[in-house]
């Protein structure tokens, strides 16, 4: 792996960390997390009829603010998504409970939910955390257990990435132990061709997309649901 961080230890400070997710909610809505998984969201919600209810689960949730607004966009267009959370922070997992999504602390290697339990999985900005290995597992897992579609969204590698983000970082004040930890988490990102390999590895069939803000989304239809 390049680099350390903050959220690669789940035993870190837990000022710290609350501080860090503050940030990624901050980025999420500028700098395109957001932006990445509602793309997948389309994708996967596809010829969802009005009125349908889904559960949606978010490994690595954080601040559970993608879920939530994942929950809201989904709403506007008729389709009522119920947010569940993973985490291996117990503050990040309390954060998440406090915001109004059910959250379990657990980790991605060990999946608290049995196989085709929940709707839909999203995996973001989770991925570069791992090793490849533990990436592909990941992907695997999260296939496994989503009765309808995964997606799976991360960084695009870039030098103008790395650019942005530091100017960006510093504009919008985010606390030095983000600045630096985003830098890392741009260097650990992905190519199309790098991602495409790990989900080959996986043995799904998914597309993956470049989305603003330097982003990478692959989105997937489970197996049982029909072709990507």
């Amino acid at each position: 792996m390049t680099g350390d961080e903050l959220l690669d230890h789940a035993d870190a400070d837990p000022e710290l960390v609350t501080r860090s997710l503050a940030d990624i909610a901050v980025s999420n809505r500028w700098f395109g997390g957001w932006w990445a998984v509602r793309r997948g969201l389309e994708r996967v919600l596809q010829g969802m009829p009005a009125g349908s209810t889904l559960t949606l689960l978010d490994i690595g949730t954080g601040l559970a603010d993608l879920p939530r607004a994942a929950a809201r966009w989904a709403g506007v267009r008729g389709v009522r998504l119920i947010p569940l959370g993973i985490e291996r922070h117990r503050t990040a997992a309390s954060l998440a409970k406090a915001s109004g999504v059910a959250t379990a602390l657990a980790t991605a290697e060990a999946l608290p939910v049995r196989a085709a339990s929940v709707d839909i999985v999203i995996v973001s900005q989770l991925v570069h955390h791992l090793a490849p290995e533990a990436a592909v597992a990941l992907m695997q897992a999260a296939d496994v257990v989503a009765r309808r579609g995964v997606i799976v969204a991360d960084l695009r590698r870039s030098s103008l990435a790395l650019a942005g983000f530091w100017v960006g970082s510093r504009l919008l004040r985010f606390d030095p132990t983000t600045c630096a930890d985003g830098l890392t988490s741009v260097r650990r990102g992905f190519t199309v061709a790098e991602l495409r390999g790990l989900l080959s590895r996986a043995g799904v069939r998914a597309r993956v997309e470049r989305t603003p803000g330097f982003r990478l989304v692959a989105s997937w239809r489970t197996a049982t649901r029909g072709p990507t």
